[in-house]
């Protein structure tokens, strides 16, 4: 079982299904902390479905906003659902399609876990940035703060064993605030700052929750997609008994994501 097997991120529909009721709440979050002035030009690095463009667009008033992404079917998905001045470019966070300085804010949402060289990732981040220019992303705190991976993963394990090579409180390092900021002041940015941001949501009923996991679109729902249906069964009963379920069959969950920002040191600053 190798664990990029399960990585998978390419079908919009599915991805937000699984989890664009959770990044939505947090992408409008994060652009209020994040308060860059009217009239600003932005990068989303790594944009997926559009969930942080879309916030960027609506509540910044941007002069543009650019979303690259590497995935073709997430790109479709954004460009329906984000009008400009959003643009959307096929693109690598390795390889930015930008010159450098050319942006007032350079933002990533919940794709750094997932780049083969994050450092790489943020160095290319902050030479589009201008002098000055914002660098920023944030990240689901995999460690303590995702309630339904933590739930879903200790099942898994339970039942499998060898699950726990996919889980991704093992395979993610940049999901804390100490790994984050060593990232950021690593990459020459000034002002680094770490703060989390925390949103709940609810669920009518337990299928509404586990139906998502069927789709395959990332690392657990990967792993239940590759299971025979007899185990796939038995993972549904063991998550479902070890959620926080009402009488009623509707439940609440919360996640917390990590953000991180720093700015492009100005030419001549001490």
């Amino acid at each position: 079982m190798t664990e990029q097997r399960f990585d998978v991120w390419a079908a919009g529909d599915a991805y937000e299904r699984y989890m664009g009721r959770w990044s939505r709440l947090v992408a409008d979050r994060f652009v209020d902390w994040l308060g860059v002035p009217d009239g600003a030009v932005w990068l989303d690095v790594g944009c997926g479905t559009g969930a942080l463009t879309s916030s960027v667009a609506r509540r910044a008033r941007p002069r543009l906003v650019v979303g690259a992404d590497r995935s073709a079917g997430f790109l479709t998905a954004a460009r329906t659902a984000v009008a400009p001045p959003a643009r959307f470019v096929l693109a690598d966070a390795l390889s930015l399609p930008v010159r450098e300085g050319s942006c007032d804010a350079v933002v990533s949402a919940l794709a750094l876990n997932f780049l083969p060289a994050p450092d790489a990732a943020v160095a290319e981040a902050a030479r589009a940035a201008r002098p000055g220019g914002l660098v920023a992303c944030y990240v689901w705190d995999y460690a303590e703060g995702m309630e339904l991976l933590c739930h879903f993963w200790a099942a898994a394990s339970r039942l499998d064993p060898t699950a726990a090579a996919v889980d991704e409180r093992r395979r993610f390092p940049l999901c804390r605030p100490e790994e984050l900021r060593s990232l950021w002041t690593a990459a020459g940015l000034d002002g680094v700052h770490v703060a989390p941001i925390e949103v709940r949501a609810d669920f009518a009923a337990f299928a509404e929750l586990w139906e998502p996991f069927l789709a395959g679109q990332g690392p657990a729902p990967g792993y239940v997609a590759a299971l025979a249906p007899p185990g796939r069964e038995r993972l549904r009963e063991a998550l479902r008994d070890r959620l926080p379920v009402r009488p009623d069959g509707s439940l609440t969950l919360g996640v917390r994501a990590w953000a991180v920002l720093g700015r492009k040191p100005s030419p001549g600053a001490a």
